[in-house]
This record gives structure tokens, sequence and C-alpha cells, in this order.
């Protein structure tokens, strides 16, 4: 019977404590936050806060006092014992308890009656007690460790350079516009932009706060340029005291709702923090119907900073002392898509391009097509080294070279390599296979044919005779051509040559986007480890003229629409790169090692600057500080140049008139190891049909 009483006891006791521990939460509204401490330990806690510096803002709980240092580390509750302290100084990764015996006991069985006590106000029990003891201390230790940390970040950073060029206040002063990303759709996010415009609003950190962590607001995007875009703190309405610039794509911008989903406290700016006495409703109101950026648009970014070229891969680009042949170069280096290549017969001698450049090619490309390789010295490849897959590179458009098409010898206009100012008149020197063809220069061509450059029949840079006259772009004629002003029919009938059909060029305009004033960052080709600010200053159907900011007219560039040395503002920050401001005034006016080049007579009205290697080599300096990026490689240092004030395009060259290099060439004659396929080739000229039409002068 006693036994039976015993057991009835029990499972009553079992019963009425399961009650107490689903309904732990009844009575938590009322829960008392006074000290339940004896009067002793109230004094010395007194003694305890007269110690603490004033600095530090003061926090009870529960009788115990701790301090909130002033940075960034933020404050955490122990999930057993209920203690309020650093976040740092708190036990494991969670930070989810005070101590050790903390952890160990919230999965012991006496667990839910220390959370019961603790909710109900009633004191802890002894063990508690004894555990609160420790983290008062450990808090301290811990803000004096933070304290020299803090002091040691300070010093770190007041090394580090600031940045050198600002691109929203250069935007506002110059009340222009940058052009879109959608524009660029080999930069990353250029495909995936979606409708993000002016009127989106975003969660951004608050850095008009008094608190020591780091907390967010929203904020409203009033002007876009490329990846960076003006926000103005929801709640300013018209002011625009605050309004600041931001790159959309950097981690700590996020869509509207991240806070929430993520825990993280919204806050007001202090400007504007009693304007309304509760936020909710009006942020209700407001962001009611409001655009925001997609949830996935930060893993967006992560994916489209993911390059498939890696250091080591091979490849087969073209020869920067010999534009008519290519050699075989290393991946040295990948910045947000750069390449900077090595040639494999000599590790010192750099060239940097796009990795969907025209320029690169997979290993084997020239023999499928005809064109002229040099063969490297190197007989095996070192250990790493990889054939780069020829899926990564830019596929060109397929053509029908069985009808009518290209003979050698039909006349064309160009872009010129060696000077991409100016449009010139050309001739096609030889037929590749598919659909590539070998250009010449009129006028300036080596015997050899060491200055040919290869274009495909669909490259924008090609263009059918009297594209210039037709769209009001001056002509560079062959150098000596002394019939002025330059008529197409008459140097046609002179040469005894025929022009190129125009049905078999690219005639293909895209919705580009760009329009004239525009603002980006474009690389200057003359110089290609450059990427400069640039302008928008001329559209010709798909062509593009680019004019380097700060700098004289005669270093414009033609490039195409879709080239891919043509970047959206913000891309530098964003990939790590470095990005050449625009030249002032006294810095083009102070006297460089470089001599200045004399103006052409009026006479000739062909190339307005000296020719140029196009690529030639240049100083490169891996010192400076090291930047990362999200492309998942290692973490590399973007080009540093050592050049005073703004660094002009082609600073490092020497001016070498075209006429000089050539010599060099003739007097240095090719390699003997030089192969050149004739695969797919044509060595007939022909005057048949389909010459484009001219209309005949009186």
């Amino acid at each position: 019977m006693e036994d039976a009483r015993d057991l009835a006891e029990r499972t009553a006791r079992s019963e009425r404590k399961r009650r107490d521990s689903f309904g732990m939460f009844d009575g938590y509204d009322s829960c008392s936050e006074e000290s339940t401490s004896s009067s002793s330990s109230e004094d010395s806690e007194d003694d305890v806060v007269r110690s603490i510096p004033a600095s530090l803002p003061i926090i009870k709980n529960n009788g115990q006092v701790y301090t909130y240092p002033d940075g960034k580390a933020g404050m955490a509750t122990c999930e057993m014992c209920g203690m309020v302290g650093v976040r740092d100084a708190f036990y494991s990764k969670t930070k989810r308890f005070c101590s050790v015996s903390c952890s160990r006991s919230y999965s012991s069985n006496s667990k839910k009656a220390s959370i019961l006590a603790r909710l109900q106000g009633k004191p802890p029990t002894k063990k508690a007690k004894v555990l609160q003891k420790q983290p008062l201390m450990a808090k301290l230790a811990a803000y004096a460790q933070y304290q020299a940390s803090q002091q040691n970040q300070a010093k770190s950073k007041s090394v580090v350079p600031p940045e050198s060029f600002d691109w929203g206040r250069y935007i506002c002063s110059s009340s222009t516009v940058g052009a879109p990303v959608s524009c660029f759709k080999h930069a990353p996010m250029g495909t995936c932009w979606g409708d993000i415009e002016e009127g989106v609003r975003i969660e951004v950190p608050n850095s008009d706060t008094n608190l020591s962590t780091k907390v967010y607001w929203i904020a409203e995007i009033i002007k876009l340029a490329g990846f960076k875009a003006l926000l103005r703190y929801e709640g300013f309405d018209n002011d625009t005291s605050k309004d600041f610039w931001c790159n959309l794509c950097i981690p700590e911008v996020h869509p509207v709702g991240w806070c929430a989903s993520s825990n993280k406290p919204l806050v007001p700016p202090k400007s504007i923090q009693h304007k309304y006495s509760n936020w909710k409703p009006i942020l209700v109101k407001r962001l009611t119907g409001a655009k925001t950026l997609p949830m996935d648009f930060t893993a967006k970014v992560r994916e489209n900073m993911q390059f498939p070229f890696k250091k080591l891969m091979r490849v087969e680009v073209v020869d920067k002392n010999y534009l008519c042949r290519t050699r075989v170069a290393l991946v040295e280096q990948v910045i947000g898509g750069r390449l900077r290549l090595v040639y494999e017969d000599n590790g010192l001698d750099d060239f940097w391009c796009h990795m969907y450049s025209p320029l690169i090619h997979n290993i084997g490309w020239s023999r499928s097509i005809g064109h002229r390789f040099k063969r490297s010295d190197v007989t095996k490849k070192a250990e790493g080294q990889v054939d780069a897959p020829a899926q990564l590179f830019q596929k060109v458009k397929d053509v029908d070279q069985s009808e009518e098409w290209f003979k050698d010898g039909m006349k064309l206009e160009a872009i010129d390599p060696l000077n991409l100012s100016a449009i010139c008149v050309a001739t096609v020197k030889k037929v590749l296979a598919d659909g590539y063809l070998m250009i010449g220069i009129d006028g300036s061509e080596a015997i050899d044919g060491s200055d040919w450059f290869c274009y495909h029949a669909m490259s924008p840079s090609i263009f059918p005779v009297g594209f210039c006259e037709i769209n009001n772009i001056e002509l560079t004629p062959p150098k000596g051509y002394t019939k002025l002003p330059f008529k197409w029919f008459d140097y046609l009938r002179e040469t005894g040559s025929i022009a190129a059909p125009v049905k078999l060029f690219n005639k293909e305009v895209p919705n580009h986007g760009f329009r004239i004033g525009m603002k980006l960052e474009a690389v200057d080709l003359m110089e290609p480890r450059l990427v400069c600010v640039a302008t928008v200053t001329r559209i010709v159907h798909r062509l593009l003229r680019i004019h380097f900011d700060g700098w004289e007219d005669e270093y414009d560039q033609w490039v195409d629409c879709e080239s891919p040395d043509l970047y959206p503002v913000g891309w530098c920050q964003l990939t790590g790169y470095q990005l050449q401001p625009p030249a002032s005034q006294s810095n083009r006016d102070t006297p460089m090692s470089v001599p200045k080049q004399k103006k052409k007579t009026p006479q000739y009205k062909g190339q307005k600057k000296k020719r140029k290697i196009p690529v030639g080599r240049r100083p490169f300096s891996q010192s400076g500080r090291r930047r990362s990026s999200f492309s998942g490689d290692e973490e590399q240092s973007p080009p540093t140049y050592c050049v005073q004030g703004p660094a002009r395009p082609r600073a490092h060259l020497h001016p070498i008139h075209k006429s000089e290099s050539l010599l060099r060439m003739k007097e240095d004659p090719a390699d003997g190891d030089e192969f050149t396929f004739t695969q797919g080739t044509s060595d007939q000229e022909s005057n048949g049909s389909g010459s484009y039409y001219i209309k005949q002068e009186p």
C-alpha cells in the first residue's frame, strides 16, 4: 500500500511539474525585472559600477552589472542562466551560452526548471549564481582585448591608401549619366541586372547613427550609374544632405526583408529618428508595392564573379611584335574576367586582354584556319599547365565561303589596330578558313606581311567601301597618297581593284542602349593594362567613339558596342582592378620623358598621331595593397602603375613611327621555327561581279 501511495504521489508531482512546464509562459508578461539579490550584493554591484569607466554604457539585468563596449561585438543572452553580456565573450561559435557549464547544463534534466525560474523572476540557483560571477570579469577582459584589437586595426588601416577616384562626385559635378549595366553583356550581372532602376528600395548599413553595433536602414535608389547608385535613406524625403553613393554589388547591400529574415536591427538614422514616434506603420505604407532587389541578388553576384579561366592555362594569342602571327601564352592572372598572359617562351613579356577578346584562341586554332604561328621553344608542358578548353573562348558566327566571298586584293575600310582612332583604306591580303581574313592597311604594309592582322568577316571593325563617307567619318587615306580629298572611285580605278561586296559585311546593329555622353570604364587598347574613365562621344550604328576623359581627342578610339573592353561604372571597384582617373590640365602640361609628338602637316589627312606597337612591354609592379574580389581565385594584386599623377594611356611607350617599327621588323627576320599553314586559303585574285557600286562623278 505504501508503495502504491508513493507511486501516486510521484505521479501527481510529475503531473504538476508537466503542467507548470507547459504553462511557463502564462505569467511571462508580468515577470519582474527587479533585483532579488541581498543588500550586500547590491553594495558590491555599486562598487563595480563606480569602477567602470563613465564612457561605457551600463546595463543592469536581474541585479547583474555589465558593460557594453563601443564596438561592433554586440550583446548576447545566455539561454541557460539568462546572463547578458558581450557576445564575443560567450562560449562556442553560436554564442548561446556564457560558459561551458551552462552549455552542458542546458541539455541536462534541470534545463526546464532553470528556464522556468528565470522567466518567473525567481532567484537563480546557487550554481547559476556562481556562474554569474565569472562572465562579468570575462566581459571586462574581452573588452580590454577588444580595445587592443581596435587599435591594431586602426594602425593597419592608416597605411591603406584611399580610393584615388570618386565616381559619384565626378558624375554629380559633371551632371552626366553612366551607361547601364545591361549594355555590357560580358560584364558581371550584365545579363541578369533585371529591373533595377530608380525608386528601388534596398537595405544598407546605417552610417548616420551613434550606435556601436552595425545596424541597417532602408534606402531608395535616386540615381543609377553602372554598378553604382546614389542612395537616400527612407524618411529624408527631399533632403539630400545624407545622400551617398554605393556599389550595389557589394555584400552589405540587401533586398528589403533581409534584416527581418536574418535577425538584423533596422534603426532609423539619428537625423530623423524623432520625425515619427512609430516608424513601423510609416514603413509599411511606403514599402507597400515598392520594388526591391531579387532575393537571390547576392548569390547571383557571387556566381557572376566566377571565371572559367585559371592560372597556367595555355592559349594562343596574337604576337604583339608581329601582328601577323600567334604564339602560345600562359594565363598568369585573372581579374574580373581580364587575363594577364605571359608568352610561354618568355615569362617576362606580358599581355592583358579579356577572356572574350578576339585576340586569344584555343591551342590549335592557327593550324585549323591557316594562320601564321610561332612555335614555342618549350617542348614539354610544365607541371600544372593545361590547354584551355575550346568552349571557353568566344564563338564567331558561322559563314558560308562556298558562294560569293571575299577575294585577295579586295578593298574595304578597317579600323587600324595600330591607331584605333583612325579608320583606314585597307585590302584583303589573304583569305583564311572559317571566315577569317588577313587585312593590311594600304600604304603602310611591310614587304613580308609582318604587319597584317587577322579580322573575322563578321568583325565589327571592318566596313564596306564608302562607309565613312556615308556616316560623315574622316577616312584615313594611304600614306603618300597625294590626290586629296580622297575619292574611292578614283582610287579603285588607279589601283585596278574592286570593292568587297557590301552583303559580305556584318550589318547587324543590336539595341545596345548606349547614348552619347554616357560614362563608363574603358580599356586603352594601345596600353591594354590600363582601364580608364571614359565617355561615349559618338555613336555610328554599332560603332562607339570612346574618349578618355582629360585627354585630347587624338587619343580617342573606335570600339564596337559589344567589345569586352568596355565596363560599367564601378567595375574596377567590384573586381579589384585599378582605375585610371581623368588627367588634369596640370598633368597633361607636365613635361614627360616621352617626346611631344609633332602634328601632321595640313596636306595629309592621315594619322593624327604616330603609330605605336599596340601592346608593348610595360613595367608591372606586384607591390602595393592586395585586394580581394569575388572571383573565387586566390587574392589577386591588380596592376600597379609607376606613373606620377593620373596615368595616361601609352605613357610608358616611346612613340615609334610605324616605318621605324617595320624597319626593325625587316632587319629582324622571322624565326626559323615559324610555320605558315595553307589549309583552306585562297591565293587567287578575282574581278568577278558583286563589287560595291560607286556613283561616278563627272
